[in-house]
């Protein structure tokens, strides 16, 4: 079959379509129509697990006099969002040709804290952190509020994201006196399907047939539905009512889908909604891309285009060249067991003869 697929444009309007409703610096509100259900929970997912973006990923704890364990401060400070300004740039750890992280792959943050005379608790927040290296022009920068809808109102990369009135962040932990914190914090690029702490979005889901036309929902009613349940305000001025006495379509499918996504700060929401859709399309294009492929090159398995089980490989009918390891027939009868088998002559059980008789007990 063949796949034309890289260089052409839809010439019509029978493709999907994305209609943005309403956006702002956490969420956003969108219409895809023209497609299919399948598409619209591939968007969703995509755009839920396989976003890249920067989390910490090692703590090398220098000090740690807190009531705190080290794995439970390394927990915490890798769940606080960090600013993705820039994450196309920066090369996956796991690629990149360091022995350890450099500032292709990494951003290096610092946390330095102590109480050293109050009787007070010190608390420790997000703002707190500073980058040491790794961002572009952000050295020890601790101004990371995030007060804007685009990628370039972002702080610097790496820095921490706050959004709280109080500007400090998420608080990491408390010090009494006497007590310190020295934390140097390795922050690298990845996706929520690897861990929950690369997730950019918080929280996303779509909805379909706001007027229940498809009868895909069940309403539970007393007397009347139509009374009882009301009218659907956030996305039934989108479509048509139905009609009393329209003739019900067992055929119909739904096409238009009603998003709404909460980010979680680390990157405006439409920022998200089109890395998602550009990681979708990379996705698909590797797909298209295999099934483009001859396929005759001789070699898709490793075993010179055959599979170590196929009755042809290795000139017979297994892998010994002959009919098997120990012959022309399994043990030299007609059954699974044979009727000789390995160990001598007759079969009186299942399992043949064995090397204790006629029966393995």
């Amino acid at each position: 079959m063949d796949y034309d697929a890289f260089g052409a444009t839809d010439g019509d309007d029978s493709g999907p379509k994305i209609t943005i409703r309403e956006t702002s610096n956490t969420t956003i509100r969108f219409r895809l129509s023209n497609t299919s259900l399948a598409l619209a929970n591939s968007v969703r997912r995509v755009m839920l697990a396989e976003v890249p973006t920067i989390a910490i990923d090692l703590c090398q704890i220098e000090s740690n006099t807190s009531v705190l364990a080290d794995e439970f401060l390394a927990h915490r400070l890798g769940l606080i969002p960090l600013s993705t300004k820039g994450v196309d740039d920066m090369v996956d750890f796991r690629d990149c040709t360091c022995d350890e992280y450099c500032d292709n792959c990494s951003v290096v943050l610092r946390l330095n804290a102590a109480n050293r005379n109050s009787d007070q608790n010190l608390k420790v927040f997000a703002r707190d952190l500073f980058v040491e290296s790794g961002a572009p022009g952000a050295t020890y920068n601790r101004t990371s509020s995030m007060n804007g809808s685009s990628s370039d109102d972002l702080p610097p990369r790496g820095s921490p994201i706050i959004a709280d009135p109080a500007g400090q962040g998420p608080l990491i932990c408390q010090l009494r006196k006497g007590q310190e914190l020295r934390i140097k914090c390795i922050a690298k690029k990845g996706i929520a399907k690897e861990h929950a702490k690369w997730a950019p979005t918080a929280a996303v889901g779509f909805e379909y047939d706001p007027w229940n036309k498809l009868k895909h929902t069940t309403l539970w009613y007393e007397t009347d539905p139509k009374a009882e349940w009301p009218e659907p305000q956030k996305n039934g001025d989108w479509e048509e009512p139905p009609q009393e006495g329209e003739p019900f379509d067992y055929a119909a499918e739904p096409t238009n889908f009603y998003f709404e996504l909460e980010g979680t700060g680390v990157m405006p929401p439409d920022q998200i909604l089109h890395s998602g859709i550009r990681v979708l399309q990379a996705k698909l294009a590797g797909i298209i891309r295999d099934l483009n492929s001859d396929g005759q090159s001789g070699d898709q398995n490793g075993y010179g285009g055959f599979s170590p089980n196929d009755p042809m490989a290795n000139g017979g009918q297994s892998a010994y060249g002959g009919g098997t390891a120990y012959g022309a027939e399994g043990y030299g009868g007609g059954t699974a067991y044979g009727g000789n088998t390995a160990y001598g002559n007759g079969a009186g059980s299942v399992y043949g003869a064995t090397p204790y008789g006629s029966r393995p007990y």
